[in-house]
């Protein structure tokens, strides 16, 4: 795997390619999911220049005064739709906040606390988040098909678990250093909650994954390439046979504190009925049941009370 960290797989063989460039996609791809918990992916068919976009209007949105911004924290929402502010969320072993704020964009719903606010100030945010919201809605279910097959699952399993899931695409900035952190980096090492999470290429580095020696290694994707990492979710349905694999986004050095880092993940959820429960072909002697059952919302809940998003 040379230098890299991760390995990486090209999804247009999955999409695009005949029989055996599928199978060998899905071979890599669940190797990749099983021993690492995260893959770099090339061919993903996201557009450049709507990552492009997305990243100016998101540049364009944390720029403005904190005044400004906090007309878009939503009362009840549990920092599910709109602005959370700096230092607010932490990691669940950690009661020092990341030094982070962030912005979220989701489904459209019924529940008024969920809606998507448009931005007056940057009235191309949402619009633009919300077109790169779909487009990795695509991208995440091709992977997840992919995984299914994988899991000798029907290659449609995860369809109708993830049309109209909780997914969030959450546009993150880490500000500028300014003074010593109280003990706290950009983001402390944490696993995602969702299935899976997709992430476009950061503007600045910091992100590293702890591998099987416990040693931390810098995550820096090629051009063009996306980051997908196995969440919680998908490791607790399958007993742990598919891993979420520990990360953190340091800090940079010293000489550097005064560079903003903005990061672009989509996290992909399931609808909140998803029944969580270990599948039983993961379930074996050697890998005994780990978990009980929950759903994907009971789950969500939970894991959003431990990290100080929801009370």
């Amino acid at each position: 795997m040379s230098e890299r960290a991760i390995p990486v797989v090209n999804l247009s063989q999955f999409t695009k390619g005949n029989e055996a460039d599928r199978k060998a996609f899905v071979s890599q791809l669940g190797d990749a999911f099983q021993n690492i918990g995260f893959v770099g992916v090339s061919n993903h068919g996201v557009s450049k220049q709507l990552i492009s976009d997305f990243y100016k209007a998101s540049k364009a949105f944390f720029a403005l005064p904190v005044n400004v911004k906090r007309k878009y924290e939503i009362e009840g929402a549990a920092g599910q739709r709109g602005y959370t502010s700096f230092g607010k969320e932490h990691a669940k072993q950690s009661e020092v906040a990341d030094l982070k704020e962030f912005y979220q964009i989701g489904q459209k719903s019924s529940d008024e606390n969920l809606n998507n606010i448009n931005v007056a100030e940057v009235p191309s945010f949402i619009t633009l988040g919300r077109s790169l919201y779909e487009k990795f809605e695509e991208t995440g279910a091709a992977l997840l098909r992919a995984i299914a097959i994988y899991l000798d699952l029907d290659e449609g399993y995860f369809d109708g678990k993830i049309k109209e899931g909780n997914s969030i695409l959450r546009a993150i900035h880490y500000p500028p250093i300014t003074k010593e952190p109280d003990s706290a980096i950009r983001a402390e090492q944490h696993e995602d909650i969702n299935l899976i999470t997709l992430l476009v290429g950061a503007s600045a580095g910091g992100l590293q994954i702890l591998n099987h020696e416990n040693i931390w290694l810098p995550v820096i994707p090629e051009k063009d390439e996306i980051v997908i990492n196995v969440g919680d979710m998908l490791q607790r349905l399958t007993n742990n046979f598919l891993k979420s694999t520990t990360h953190r986004v340091v800090n940079p050095p010293r000489e550097e504190w005064h560079v903003p880092r903005l990061s672009i993940p989509f996290f992909l959820h399931p609808v909140a009925d998803m029944d969580l429960t270990c599948l039983e072909d993961c379930v074996t002697v050697d890998r005994p049941l780990a978990y009980d059952s929950i759903t994907a919302g009971e789950y969500l809940n939970e894991r959003l009370r431990e990290i100080g998003l929801k009370k």
